[in-house]
């Protein structure tokens, strides 16, 4: 009977043509390492500039001024519309897509937005308020109920700005869960980027138009263009690059009085002069505002 007489040493096939495949795979993989072009490299890039940290502005008459970096906040609330919600306060992010940012190391336009259950200030939820105009002397200017003004974000790259925008819906853009107004991130200026601040209680609306906006107040935010309000879909999920996000649109939600929801309640959070926190959310509620402390003192007078 035949026997093998070949070793594992032997070279049989192509075996040239697999060796020189593998020194050119080897040679391609250290000249992108060296580039810094491999994907877990920009990953890690991408995930340094977006999450890091960042801090907000301390306005000392209690205002928002242009020119503060700010958060927006979606406050939590009781959601009865729906079982499975995206509880606590959501801010909202820029979110990047996930393999769009692996083949470019620059942002792309227009880019994504959501809410996230993140509370720290950090570069993909900082934005700053802007003139509408772009005139640089309204820096440091009070920002005013029913005045335009823009919102901007760097997203943690130099030399880069891009403006919350939006647009009526259509057959071809639209949000990807409820087929509802698109809100964005782009780099033009136009009017698509203009936005207003609205005094949360409609009866009281006009009085205090052209008043200042106080910072850490709850307010609606209205697209100028389209007269649709800013909201956070807290029912509808996205499967983010960061993990499971709400949706942002622009509509208005309005209840059985004609007063906005919930969903369209938003604040811009500054932040703490004290050191031991980041944002005034994290300062705690002075007892007339806090509900735990007015039920332990309900407890202790039935006692």
């Amino acid at each position: 009977m035949a026997q093998n007489l070949y070793g594992p040493r032997v070279r049989m096939g192509n075996w040239n043509e697999d060796v020189y495949l593998e020194e050119e795979r080897m040679k391609d993989f250290l000249d992108k390492r060296a580039r810094g072009q491999l994907l877990i490299q920009r990953n890690r890039r991408l995930k340094s500039a977006l999450l890091r940290p960042t801090q907000l502005s301390v306005p000392e008459d209690g205002y928002i001024h242009f020119g503060d970096h700010v958060m927006l906040m979606n406050p939590d609330y009781p959601e009865t519309e729906a079982e499975l919600v995206l509880a606590g306060d959501l801010s909202l992010c820029m979110t990047p897509d996930e393999i769009k940012a692996f083949l470019s190391d620059e942002l792309e336009v227009p880019c994504g937005l959501s809410a996230a259950q993140i509370k720290t200030p950090v570069s993909r939820n900082t934005f700053v308020v802007l003139s509408a105009g772009g005139d640089a002397t309204a820096t440091g200017e009070v920002l005013r109920y029913g005045q335009n003004f823009c919102l901007g974000i760097a997203g943690g790259v130099e030399n880069t700005m891009l403006y919350l925008s939006s647009d009526h819906r259509t057959l071809l853009k639209s949000s990807k869960r409820s087929w509802l107004q698109e809100v964005t991130l782009t780099d033009e200026v136009s009017h698509l980027n203009c936005w207003q601040a609205a005094f949360l209680d409609p009866q009281l609306r006009l009085e205090y138009e052209g008043f200042p906006v106080p910072a850490n107040t709850k307010l609606v935010i209205s697209h100028c263009h389209t007269n649709r309000a800013l909201a956070a879909h807290r029912h509808l999920f996205l499967s983010t690059y960061f993990g499971k996000e709400a949706e942002v649109v622009a509509h208005t939600y309005l209840d059985s009085h004609r007063v906005e929801k919930p969903k369209n309640h938003w604040m811009l959070v500054t932040g703490n002069p004290r050191n031991d926190a980041s944002t005034m959310l994290d300062l705690p509620k002075p007892p007339a505002e806090d509900t735990r402390a007015v039920e332990q003192a309900m407890g202790l007078n039935t006692q």
